[in-house]
């Protein structure tokens, strides 16, 4: 894993400044909602306070019957096609173990009173109300109350259609008789009728008696509640603006309200867009509660809020609506009396800037957080390019003290850093120069050897010449031969030392002229064949001339000392391989042989001086030892070419390739040459 990529991924950890900024903003906007929640429920309790004391509307106690405004003109024909709109509200009037056998509704519209009664009965035990038979039968028990009057009816009928339910018991208020129709169906049957214009019952009880049961609990009469219109007058001017206002009575049903739900402070305009919703209600404030059922004009309310309140504990929610960006919070407490509970206050607020403001925040957050993660990244990313351009500097130059022995051509790169790499350059050049004053020592040893070996080697020699003007014993004569071969051999040695040394000297006061490398390549070529000694030799060249600037004597002996390697090594009947390349930066010499591969520790140390895989050979053979002088004058050869020489193992494993890189000799200035002249 690379340093840059390391900085990449420290760089990524900064994303946890957004996450914690988005936890900031939602635990802001969650603290700005929950004051909100305590200034409507304040108002809400104060408003409460004044409809109590003013007595604006009379919540009974106890179950009731709502009465519901008709929207359509109700036709009596036993059918509930026109109580479409509103059966969704009908109330559940059957017994305990079964509610919903019995379903009533009851409405009215400018002076009338109509009521439908749906009965879940498959039974078909009916008779005509003034059967007698009728009391053992199916029917609808329905109680009328108004005032201290009360009348009961016998809702049935022998057959569907038309029927007349006499009145039991005394009044005058209330009718004789009623008229109905009903209908039935595989599941039960369908009673529907109109009262008498003018009669508006207090109470309104119903019951249903089924044939197959023995007994049937009574009609309890409810009060009948309805919509309050001039508790909806009073309580208007009583609502803080841009809220409404809602009472409800028990079951939720709405007995008045007052007031107009519209988002204050934020115009249309600068409302969040959907995409600002979505942001809002998934990022900043998911999971909103509340209930849709108090949306819109409803007769009762079912929602959690209001049922809590219902139950004598205040309760507060949020809600999301689709129109301009907005959100509602409800607020719902109970209504007391003297007599206990009997209803409930739900004021309702709508705020457009919540979600705006959050969405700002959130918004401005993001935006200046991108721009501080992108200069963050921007900032390691250079940071980091830096420090590896910085490294690989190191590194190159400690590469390239390893290739020339310890030496440099220049300074140490980051020496003059004052910083952990700086350390780390100081401590590498120390390193270098320890290194490279070893190697010119190692270097000299050499020459300063062969000088200083050249006395004794004479004296040893002068004194075996002086032996042979004496008698010496013929036991001693072979002794005698082979003190004077190994002086022989060691006088070698010493001449060989003293060559490296005036090599260098040579070929670094070597003068460069223009030639025809492609030339000199062939023509060392033609010369190699003859001493081949039946290896083949192979020859690939330019097809044009290739221009040089070099010193051509030179790179013909460092091709020598390459050939005389390369037979040293490749077997009988091996192949040795001699190409030339050029292009605009230089030419390359390569010349590969058939034989054994290099070790591996060999490449790097194969062109330094007095370095040879044949040493080990020579020792036991009685031969003059190699002392590894040729690959190391190849090297001097490309360094003076400002080359490098190569050695490396062929891909097939088949042999080795060395390989001649040269850019050329630098080229003297005629003012340089005058100034030697």
């Amino acid at each position: 894993m690379s340093l840059r990529f390391k900085l990449l991924l420290v760089a990524l950890s900064t994303l946890a400044l957004p996450w914690a900024g988005w936890q900031f903003v939602r635990q802001v906007e969650l603290l700005l909602r929950q004051g909100q929640e305590q200034a409507l429920l304040a108002s809400a309790g104060m408003l409460a306070k004044t409809v109590e004391a003013r007595g604006i509307a009379w919540l009974p106690a106890g179950a009731v019957l709502y009465l519901q405004r008709a929207a359509e003109r109700i036709v009596v024909d036993g059918y509930a096609d026109d109580w479409s709109s509103l059966r969704p509200y009908a109330q559940a009037l059957g017994p305990g173990d079964d509610a919903q056998k019995l379903r009533a509704t009851i409405a009215r519209d400018r002076d009338m009173l109509y009521l439908l009664a749906e009965v879940r009965d498959a039974t078909r035990a009916r008779f005509d109300p003034a059967d007698a038979r009728s009391a053992f039968g199916d029917y609808v028990d329905l109680v009328l109350v108004d005032g201290a009057e009360s009348r009961r009816y016998r809702l049935t009928s022998a057959a569907p259609g038309a029927f007349e339910a006499p009145a039991q018991g005394e009044g005058e208020r209330l009718p004789a008789h009623l008229s109905g129709m009903l209908q039935e169906d595989g599941s039960g049957y369908c009673i529907e009728l109109r009262l008498p214009r003018g009669v508006m019952p207090e109470r309104i009880g119903l019951a249903v008696h089924d044939s197959a049961f023995a007994e049937a609990a009574p009609a309890e009469p409810r009060r009948v509640i309805a919509y309050d219109e001039g508790a909806a007058r009073s309580l208007q001017p009583l609502v803080p603006a841009h809220t409404r206002t809602r009472l409800v009575a028990a079951d939720g049903w709405l007995v008045a309200d007052a007031g107009r739900l519209d988002a204050a402070g934020v115009a249309a305009r600068d409302a969040p867009g959907g995409f600002g919703n979505f942001v809002y209600r998934v990022l900043i404030a998911p999971g909103f509660g509340g209930s849709a059922t108090l949306d819109g004009e409803r007769p009762r309310l079912d929602a959690s809020e209001v049922w809590q309140a219902l139950s004598g504990v205040p309760a507060t929610s949020w809600r999301a609506v689709d129109r301009g960006g907005a959100v509602v919070l409800t607020a719902a407490i109970p209504l007391q009396s003297a007599d206990g509970q009997h209803g409930a206050l739900v004021i309702e607020q709508a705020n457009r800037a919540l979600p705006l403001l959050a969405n700002r925040a959130l918004v401005g957050l993001a935006g200046s957080t991108l721009v501080a993660l992108a200069i963050a990244l921007a900032i390691l990313l250079a940071f980091g390019a830096s420090l590896s351009w910085r490294i690989r500097r190191l590194r190159n130059a400690a590469e390239r003290a390893v290739r020339t022995s310890g030496r440099l051509d220049g300074p140490m790169p980051l020496a003059d850093a004052p910083d952990e790499l700086g350390d780390l350059a100081r401590s590498f050049a120390r390193l270098v120069d320890e290194v490279g004053a070893y190697t010119d020592y190692l270097r000299t040893l050499a020459s300063k050897l062969s000088h200083e070996l050249n006395t004794p080697l004479a004296i040893v020699k002068s004194s075996l010449d002086n032996l042979d003007h004496h008698d010496v014993p013929a036991a001693a004569r072979p002794y005698l031969a082979r003190a004077r071969d190994g002086a022989e051999r060691l006088g070698t040695i010493v001449r060989a030392m003293s060559e490296a040394s005036r090599i260098e000297r040579a070929i670094a006061s070597a003068e460069a002229e223009d030639f025809d490398l492609r030339a000199l390549v062939a023509g060392c070529a033609d010369g190699y064949r003859a001493l081949c000694d039946g290896r083949e030799l192979r020859l690939e060249l330019p097809p044009a001339a290739v221009p040089f600037h070099g010193a051509p004597d030179l790179v013909a002996q460092a091709l020598d000392k390459l050939f005389d390697n390369a037979c040293s090594f490749t077997p009988p009947g091996g192949w040795i391989a001699l190409s030339l390349n050029a292009d605009a930066s230089g030419a390359v010499v390569r010349l590969a042989n058939q034989g054994r591969p290099l070790p591996a520790a060999m490449q790097e140390r194969l062109f330094d001086s007095l370095v040879s895989m044949r040493e080990s050979s020579a020792r036991g053979s009685g031969a003059v030892p190699h002392l590894g002088l040729g690959l190391y004058v190849v090297r001097l050869v490309a360094e003076l070419h400002q080359g490098r020489a190569d050695a490396t193992n062929l891909a097939d494993g088949s042999g080795v390739a060395f390989s001649l890189d040269m850019a050329g000799m630098p080229r003297r200035r005629l003012a340089d040459a005058g100034s030697e002249g």
